[in-house]
């Protein structure tokens, strides 16, 4: 009986697709606009999520060489030190710390990185946190040093700022690091050429010092906060092996009288404003190689109506002892008789592998305000 019916269903399928056939053919006629049409799929959930992960992340903005800066208003900070997480949780909280407790605009960071950690994180998390907070980008330093005085530490962070009031109404003079066996004995130094600008150490702004080893400088913070009260503090060990001298302190200070000159020891300025730059790499340790970091410096000062010869302070920074002689001749060349104040220091290493050297400077955009 049921064999009998089987032919019967057959049958009636045919007619039902005969007839669902013959409807297509009617409403699809050759030459319509739906001849050849291809139905579009909706992506899957998954497929679209995946590809959205894999987009590229937008790069970081970038710093710029140089800012400008008035000279009344600059202040100065220094970051607390701290031992949570590696070394981008700690500049995130390096970075807002300054933030948080600056009086007006921050224009340069000075970073000092302790550790393995790359050290070009610091200026992609400088950008980002300060495009978050809306912000001036600031030029930024960034040196690898041999250790930070406290134990899990791997970043401390000068910053320089422009106050919202003047606070230095004659000026800021700016002295060297000054070369010495012990930090008391560096800090010695400084006072002396305080005093022989007119100004005491109570006009110390900030004050850093710069030694071989954190063992044999174990009162380092009582010792500098005792001669320089009220200034913001800093110290860091140069290199992890030792380095001679031992010791090298240098500072800012308030001018207590207009002035305007320049020396090894110490650059005066009271001029209305300004020009800083971040730090300017060396990829090489050849002659030439040193010739076109000098070069790009002078281009960056350019922008910013300033010239090697209008610069007052420079920062040299090399990782190879054997390689200062050379530095400072090439140095002397381009500054010529009156080179500016000066600070060279031993450091670990520099944002770049290729980098042996880094440089960085302040100038006035007007020369004949500074006499040397």
């Amino acid at each position: 009986m049921h064999f009998a019916r089987a032919p019967l269903a057959v049958a009636l399928l045919f007619v039902l697709a005969a007839g669902d056939l013959g409807a297509q053919q009617k409403k699809k006629k050759p030459g319509s606009d739906d001849e050849g049409y291809v139905p579009v799929v909706a992506p899957d959930s998954k497929d679209k999520k995946k590809k959205d992960e894999t987009q590229t992340l937008p790069a970081p903005p970038e710093l710029p060489s140089t800012v400008s800066a008035e000279t009344n208003r600059l202040a100065f900070q220094v970051s607390p030190l701290s031992s949570r997480g590696l070394l981008s949780q700690q500049t995130r909280d390096a970075l807002k710390s300054l933030l948080k407790t600056n009086h007006g605009t921050i224009v340069k960071l000075r970073a000092f990185v302790a550790g393995s950690g790359d050290l070009r994180r610091v200026g992609e998390l400088v950008g980002e946190i300060f495009t978050e907070k809306r912000q001036p980008l600031p030029a930024l330093s960034v040196v690898q040093v041999g250790a930070l005085p406290q134990e899990g530490a791997q970043v401390v962070i000068e910053s320089t700022e422009t106050d919202k009031k003047v606070v230095n109404p004659s000026g800021v003079a700016f002295l060297s690091g000054q070369p010495a066996a012990t930090v008391a004995e560096s800090l010695a130094k400084l006072k002396g050429v305080l005093a022989a600008a007119g100004m005491q150490p109570s006009d110390v702004l900030i004050a850093t010092c710069f030694v071989s080893s954190l063992d044999s400088q174990r009162d380092t913070q009582a010792t500098m906060a005792a001669a320089f009260p009220g200034a913001a503090l800093n110290y860091v060990q140069m290199q992890r092996e030792p380095v001679t001298p031992a010791a090298a302190c240098e500072a800012r200070a308030r001018l207590t009288k207009p002035a305007a000159s320049i020396d090894s020891q110490a650059a005066l300025i009271s001029t209305a404003e300004l020009v800083i730059t971040g730090t300017q790499l060396a990829f090489g340790a050849q002659d030439t190689d040193l010739k076109l970091a000098f070069d790009r410096l002078e281009k960056a000062l350019a922008a910013r109506s300033a010239r090697l010869d209008h610069v007052a302070v420079s920062h040299l920074y090399v990782t190879s002892n054997g390689l200062a002689t050379r530095v400072l001749a090439a140095h002397a060349a381009r500054f010529g008789p009156h080179p500016p104040s000066n600070t060279l220091l031993p450091v670990e290493g520099l944002p770049s592998l290729d980098a042996p050297l880094g440089i960085e400077v302040i100038a006035t955009p007007d020369s004949s305000t500074a006499q040397r």
